[in-house]
């Protein structure tokens, strides 16, 4: 029996109109008023995030940024916050830095949830207005790591530079030093290696609620999801997922824009 259901947002209750669909919200607050607490797992800030928690009515923590910050904000707790190391985020910068790179990407740190870039380049804008944050211009990004970021994002429009980026990086860095993902074909993630949708998942499940792996299900869209859906008992990707995250599903919903999360949680928790 499910006793708790995680939601990413962008493409999974989120679509192009940046807001969850009437049909989503409706299938979400069934699912509440049966006694299943709805929780959020996204890669967005969590200042960014916000709107979608309280849209859904949600009770529980919001895990942001994969999961390196999990914040409660009915009274403002953090429950978790792990940062990358401020040495690693040097070397991140220096090799965003280099000549085959500088000029092909905006480079985001995220501190303290501000988000500081080195300049507001279109990309920038483009995130910026969809995330609801503005963004702080800082020239130099070195001048921001006085303080650890919670998580590093470089975005590219095209789509090879950012798995060209990927797979560079994953040569150099292992996962007990540094958690690569992209959460969009265009968003290259760097976080804490302790960090991921599934650690966040299963914190919340285990040691908030006190419930196991097959008690959780979950519904993702992107590779910044795999974990979760790995963690989940029912683990639902999107038919917007690329093929790679739909292969490890139990179940693949129809798309964000057929309001496929609604589908799924019909099918699966209130049948």
């Amino acid at each position: 029996m499910i006793k708790l259901l995680v939601l990413d947002i962008d493409g999974t209750i989120s679509g192009e109109s940046n807001a969850v669909s009437p049909y989503v919200k409706e299938a979400i607050a069934a699912v509440q008023a049966r006694g299943i607490p709805v929780a959020i797992a996204t890669g967005r800030m969590y200042r960014s995030a916000l709107r979608f928690h309280q849209d859904i009515n949600s009770t529980l923590p919001l895990a942001a940024y994969q999961g390196a910050w999990i914040q409660d904000p009915s009274d403002q707790k953090i429950h978790q916050h792990l940062p990358v190391d401020r040495k690693t985020a040097e070397q991140l910068l220096d090799y965003f830095e280099q000549p085959q790179w500088r000029s092909l990407l905006s480079i985001h740190f995220y501190i303290n949830d501000q988000l500081y870039v080195r300049e507001v380049t279109q990309e920038t804008a483009t995130y910026a207005q969809r995330s609801g944050i503005t963004p702080i211009a800082v020239g130099d990004l070195r001048q921001t790591l006085t303080n650890a970021p919670t998580k590093i994002l470089a975005l590219c429009d095209d789509t090879e530079v950012i798995n060209n980026l990927l797979g560079s990086l994953r040569l150099q860095y292992t996962p007990a030093e540094l958690y690569l993902t992209t959460s969009v074909a265009t968003f290259f993630e760097a976080t804490n290696p302790f960090v991921n949708k599934g650690n966040a998942v299963r914190y919340l499940a285990e040691e908030l609620l006190g419930i196991q792996s097959h008690e959780v299900m979950c519904i993702g869209d992107n590779f910044n999801d795999l974990e979760m859906l790995e963690y989940a008992g029912i683990g639902i990707a999107m038919g917007n997922a690329p093929t790679g995250v739909q292969a490890i599903a139990q179940w693949v919903a129809p798309t964000v824009e057929e309001d496929g999360a609604a589908v799924a949680i019909e099918k699966f928790l209130l049948s």
